[in-house]
């Protein structure tokens, strides 16, 4: 269990994973070692799983197709759903996947560079596997908002595109 300094710091470092344990003790009252010491130990207990920055594709020129896919899947006897899972997540192709409660089991957010790679990736490697009964593909449009942070400043989102008769 945590105790509310410790959830506090780790509120902070998933807000910037970039502040040093000094900074961090600033704005914590706990001293720089017992923040190194920490931050190694949840490293090591996988609390704290990795860092990486999050990147608005949109902004770079370079942009990425994203699309959330609903899987309904045949629960293996014994594994339920987790040996598809476990097969399922090392696809590079698939950035996030979720058991779901609901109208389908499994969600999925897919990357490819566009809608023919993202649809040859579910046609040829997701709905071929054992066990997948269904998919259910929806495209990303546009991102407002992504992990807690706005995409957006106030003026992109009050821009309407014209529509002509």
């Amino acid at each position: 269990m945590l105790s509310e300094k410790d959830r506090r710091l780790l509120k902070l470092i998933s807000e910037d994973c970039r502040l040093l344990p000094e900074e961090l003790s600033l704005q914590t009252g706990l001293s720089p070692e017992y923040i190194s010491e920490r931050i190694r130990d949840w490293e090591k207990e996988k609390v704290i799983v990795g860092y990486q920055p999050m990147i608005n594709w949109d902004r770079t020129g370079d942009e990425k197709v994203s699309a959330l896919i609903e899987v309904k899947v045949l629960p293996q006897r014994g594994y339920g759903f987790d040996k598809i899972a476990k097969r399922l997540q090392k696809y590079p192709e698939i950035k996030a996947l979720f058991l779901m409660s609901g109208g389908y089991d499994l969600s999925l957010l897919i990357e490819g560079k566009t809608m023919q790679d993202v649809a040859l990736f579910v046609a040829e490697k997701l709905a071929s596997l054992e066990h997948v009964q269904s998919t259910a593909t929806h495209f990303v449009l546009r991102r407002y908002k992504q992990d807690g942070i706005e995409l957006m400043g106030e003026e992109e989102t009050l821009q309407r595109l014209v529509v002509s008769p």
